[in-house]
């Protein structure tokens, strides 16, 4: 129901990338570019500048730009307002998730959503919890599921699931299986998430509650997804902390082993997302209840097991 130029000058905007553009459209990269102008044409303004081999949205392409989200929200409120009519759920729902839970969480909670409702077709968004809340207050996904702390006003959060994070050593490692002082931290080498990450700020602020100064950690590598972490880790290139449900099967085969660090509160809970301000409507409000209701039930397990009803 939307219009189609308006679509990908969206999907352009968002991304300031017309190859990336033409890869989420499905369409080729002079398709994208033969819509654009042809908008420009229409409107009789250039929307993108492309000075320097770098796109960026010219005056007339940022005033358009909320007015294009407006109409494209528009256009599945009227869709969903058809497939209610109909007694029925149906439409588009775009979602932003941090990593951990993207990875290892949400594919259960999607296949039990679509179960009951299967005529939504959902796109997911990752990145880290810093990169998915910048694309939430600019509309470019409707629903964030985060593991780290909002950190900003313009956002609102609601806990579905509490998470525990945890220290992971090598197999061989001397801390295997054991418990120390939060203090040897300082004497150990750590890899982590890159900055910006929830896991990573969740992990800084108990060490400093527990009393240990992060500046003076040795800090061997930095990596921008947790897959790369935990092959640092069993590599021996130092010890890391990672979710429970990241590390679960590594765990169970027994290649990595975790260390139980004396005077650390590594609880935290993952949290849904929304724009400050009405709570959300249609689908994003559907899945978002989803999510509150049957989120510990869905919840992967190290062996296959389902949890309990």
């Amino acid at each position: 129901m939307e219009n189609f130029r308006l679509r990908v000058f969206r999907a352009v905007a968002g991304h300031l990338n017309f190859r990336i553009a033409a890869e989420e459209l499905l369409l080729t990269q002079s398709a994208v570019t033969q819509q654009v102008k042809a908008l420009e044409s229409e409107l009789d303004v250039p929307l993108f500048d492309r000075a320097g081999g770098r796109v960026s949205l010219t005056a007339a392409g940022a005033a358009l730009l909320p007015f294009a989200n407006r109409l494209a929200a528009l256009s599945e409120e009227a869709r969903e307002a058809v497939a209610a009519a109909n007694g029925r759920s149906a439409g588009r729902l775009t979602l932003g998730a941090s990593q951990t839970i993207g990875q290892y969480l949400l594919p259960q909670l999607i296949a039990g959503f679509l179960k009951e409702n299967p005529k939504i077709e959902i796109t997911v968004l990752g990145g880290n919890t810093q990169t998915i809340l910048e694309a939430l207050v600019e509309h470019r996904v409707q629903l964030c599921l985060i593991e780290g702390p909002a950190m900003r006003r313009d956002v609102k959060v609601e806990a579905f699931m509490e998470d525990h994070m945890v220290c992971v050593v090598p197999s061989g490692h001397e801390w295997a299986d054991k418990e120390v002082d939060v203090k040897q931290l300082q004497q150990a080498k750590l890899v982590t998430r890159e900055l910006g990450s929830g896991s990573r700020r969740i992990v800084e602020q108990a060490l400093q509650k527990a009393g240990v100064d992060v500046k003076h950690l040795r800090l061997a590598m930095t990596f921008d997804s947790t897959e790369g972490l935990l092959s640092a880790v069993e590599a021996g290139l130092g010890i890391g902390f990672v979710s429970r449900w990241a590390v679960r099967n590594q765990l169970a085969l027994g290649t990595l082993k975790p260390a139980r660090v004396r005077g650390l509160n590594l609880a935290r809970m993952f949290s849904l997302a929304t724009v400050a301000g009405p709570d959300p409507a249609g689908i994003a409000r559907t899945f978002q209840r989803f999510v509150l209701q049957h989120a510990e039930q869905l919840a992967p397990r190290a062996t296959g097991r389902k949890a309990k009803a």
